[in-house]
């Protein structure tokens, strides 16, 4: 099984990609505000709500070394990518005749799923990211409800949940995310989301860079660049939950920050990943 899209194809999809990228690079007045002092912010924040956004960031850190609690069963991810081919135009029905023949299961495989057509990796990528947004709403409307009593317990679930979207996202484009190399793309791929103008700039000229195999040796000992991951994403996530404080209140607010947050990290990933499979494919 081998992806047939024409190359004038994918290089339109290409070009809507950049102009996506570039479009990101906007700074909005959210993320103008998000950038003050933050010594301000450590005053602001109670001293629980920083202990937890440290270890969060400490399990963030366990990811990018071993993958921890946060790797993803991947079996899900590839049953609905079949059931999305199934109902694709062409159909999953060659796959299922040439197992059963074979007294196989017709179940798909990782290296199979590299090669479906980008259309069904798209499908399967939005239905995801739609079930994932739903239980993200949900989850923060239900810790927002205590203020900064319940709040302690949303910040590892959004992170949590931001490293498992992500690892879906990478294998709606057939990429395995128990890779090291892959879990370095992720952690990219958070940063990007919660990033500024000029960090926005920087990752995407990192990971232009990311399939050449010297590059990616010299990603996994940039101490200092992980440094700076856990700074941006700190920063981000502070001011966004330090409006969650007030409880009831924080049900509404907690209910469309972790709405929103979900939708960007899904959203950098699927364009992400669907740009190194688009690029695989043209070369």
């Amino acid at each position: 099984m081998a992806a047939t899209e024409e190359t004038a194809y994918l290089a339109e999809e290409l070009k809507k990609i950049e102009a996506w990228e570039k479009d990101q690079k906007q700074v909005w007045f959210w993320e103008k505000l998000s950038r003050l002092p933050f010594m301000l912010l450590d005053r602001l924040t109670p001293k629980r709500i920083r202990d937890k956004i440290g270890d969060a960031l400490g399990e963030l850190g366990r990811f990018l070394q071993t993958g921890g609690q946060y790797l993803v069963q991947q079996k899900s991810v590839l049953k609905l990518l079949q059931a999305a081919w199934i109902h694709s135009q062409n159909g999953a029905a060659k796959l299922t005749e040439e197992r059963e023949l074979n007294g196989e299961k017709a179940e798909l495989t990782l290296e199979e799923a590299a090669n479906l057509p980008l259309e069904v990796m798209d499908r399967t990528a939005e239905e995801l990211t739609s079930r994932r947004v739903k239980f993200a709403a949900a989850q923060g409307a239900t810790t927002g409800v205590g203020g900064v009593f319940t709040l302690a317990a949303d910040i590892p679930m959004v992170l949590g949940l931001s490293l498992k979207v992500l690892q879906e996202m990478a294998l709606c484009y057939g990429y395995d995310p128990r890779s090291e190399q892959e879990r370095v793309f992720i952690v990219k791929c958070l940063q990007f989301a919660s990033a500024d103008i000029v960090g926005k700039k920087a990752v995407l000229e990192e990971l232009a860079q990311f399939e050449q195999e010297d590059h990616a040796q010299q990603v996994f000992s940039q101490i200092q660049g992980w440094r700076e991951v856990v700074q941006t994403y700190r920063d981000s996530f502070g001011w966004k939950k330090l409006f969650q404080l007030v409880p009831v209140a924080g049900i509404l607010f907690g209910s469309i920050s972790n709405k929103g947050t979900i939708e960007d990290v899904a959203e950098a990933g699927k364009m992400l990943y669907r740009k190194r499979r688009i690029l695989a494919r043209l070369k």
